[in-house]
């Protein structure tokens, strides 16, 4: 059984003392282990990267721009291949595996941009003699923590940003889907990056907390649930590291009466089922306001979900791949077997699907009749279940998002302006989407949420990235002139 290993130096590396098997979820067997980092590889991934920072902090920007446009290059050259490893990993559909590739090359393009990113400001004259300037100089080492539902798509909204700016990086990805890093960090360094600005490291906690101990890593990046996501946060931030850590979500998708109900029901089972709803932007409840447009979602809805065509992710003909593990798929099914008890209404029960074989699948599931306080409700299930909570109102639907313990994403399904309009005033929500069901900002943006979804003040990808990743200098200088000077103790004006 081959061993997937760290990648250090520009060098795969990694004793098998500690390991964990890595499975096909569409077959539930495991063909390969990953090796779990101790803390002392995690700290040589450190001294790499440390290493490394001089010189790449010394490149200059068209140098290193050079980097991110072969890298584009290659990511679009060997798409179907990384398409291919995802899917093995992961076990979403391949179509969706080069979705996520896509949406990862448009943080490279983004990064491509780094000579005009980093641009500062200068002030000329601000006191006779006396110029004011600021440079964004990168942080120094940073540690990249990422998912095991998206595993190229949110290194590469975390690794080309940190490289762009400068810093060098240690990327730990989920030990559930470790080969997409390693395959990006080849193409990383096909692409000119020298060895050590990119380094990965796979396992579990130990290397997790080694990172956050560890004084040269000045900070780091997270996606993940949001527990864990808020622990992290504490512990990196009370060692004086810089943090965004992103977490949970129970996005909401508000109906209208005068929705194009066909419309909304192709976006509400898209968004919920796509990746067999394992994404932190899946629209996992739907809001219908008035019976009538409930009813008529609900009925829409189960026509969809009734012939959605699930098998491995490699079959051309699947519209929805396995779950992540088969721990995580009984979790799953939990929820939809103890939604009649809490006095909902299951309309279409997935759980009850027959697949052949040991991967790790479930049927699509639609609950009607949901409230807040249920389980069904109130917690991230992370899996191909959507919630129908029924409201009276359009001020109802608002208080519901805006309660919600979660804020990552949200959307609206109505043709009145004046209602978009209000809702994208109202609402509580990070990202918002306007009869768009999953509002994943462009590249040119950045993707964040607000309350439980979001620790930290940056976002992460696009603009606010490059505030993340480097620090502001600011330069006042005088040159010497023929102008008399003296000793003055007093506290400098500019005037």
């Amino acid at each position: 059984m081959s061993l997937i290993r760290h990648h250090i130096g520009g060098v795969e590396s990694g004793a098998a003392e500690r390991s964990g098997p890595v499975f096909d979820p569409a077959t539930g067997q495991s063909h390969r282990r990953v090796a779990f980092a101790s803390p002392v590889e995690v700290d040589d991934a450190v001294r790499a990267a440390k290493a490394a920072l001089p010189a790449w902090r010394a490149t200059g920007l068209i140098k290193r721009a050079d980097v991110f446009f072969r890298l584009r290059q290659l990511l679009v050259e060997r798409q179907d291949e990384l398409a291919q490893i995802i899917t093995s990993e992961h076990g979403k559909v391949l179509s969706d595996a080069k979705g996520e590739i896509s949406r990862g090359i448009e943080n490279v393009e983004f990064a491509a941009g780094l000579a005009h990113l980093l641009k500062s400001e200068h002030s000329e004259q601000v006191a006779r003699g006396v110029d004011v300037h600021s440079v964004k100089q990168p942080v120094g080492v940073v540690a990249a923590v990422t998912p095991f539902n998206f595993p190229v798509m949110v290194p590469l909204w975390m690794t080309a940003t940190a490289i762009a700016c400068g810093n060098t990086v240690i990327l730990k990805p989920s030990e559930k889907t470790p080969s997409a890093a390693i395959f990006l960090a080849r193409l990383y360094e096909e692409a000119g990056l020298p060895p050590g600005v990119l380094n990965v490291v796979h396992g579990d906690r130990v290397a997790v907390d080694t990172l956050l101990e560890s004084p040269d890593v000045r900070a780091i990046s997270f996606v993940g649930s949001t527990p864990v996501a808020r622990d992290l946060y504490q512990r990196a931030a009370a060692k004086g590291k810089r943090v965004q850590a992103l977490g949970g979500a129970k996005n909401h998708m508000v109906v209208m009466p005068d929705a194009e109900i066909a419309q909304a029901a192709d976006a509400a089972v898209s968004a919920a089922y796509g990746s067999a709803g394992e994404r932190c932007m899946a629209v996992s409840v739907l809001v219908a306001v008035g019976a009538q447009t409930a009813d008529d979602l609900v009925a829409a809805i189960a026509e969809r979900v009734a012939v959605l065509q699930i098998g491995p992710g490699t079959d051309a003909a699947s519209d929805m791949g396995p779950l992540i593990t088969a721990e995580h798929r009984d979790r799953v099914a939990g929820y939809v077997t103890g939604a009649e008890a809490e006095g909902a209404t299951v309309v279409i029960d997935g759980t009850t699907e027959q697949f052949d074989g040991d991967g790790f699948f479930l049927g699509a599931s639609l609950i009607d009749h949901v409230r807040p306080g249920t389980k069904v409700y109130d917690d991230e299930i992370f899996g191909p279940v959507l919630a129908v909570v029924r409201v009276e109102s359009y001020d109802e639907a608002v208080a519901l998002v805006n309660a919600s313990p979660y804020a990552n994403g949200t959307a609206l399904f109505t043709r009145d302006g004046a209602t978009a309009r209000n809702f994208e005033f109202d609402i509580e929500v990070g990202m918002v989407g306007v009869n768009v069901a999953i509002p994943v900002p462009v590249g040119s943006y950045s993707f964040g949420g607000w309350r439980n979804s979001l620790f930290g003040d940056t976002h992460i990808y696009g603009p606010e990235s490059i505030n993340f990743y480097t620090r502001s200098k600011v330069v006042t200088s005088r040159w010497p002139d023929r102008s008399p000077s003296a000793v003055s103790l007093g506290f400098p004006s500019n005037h």
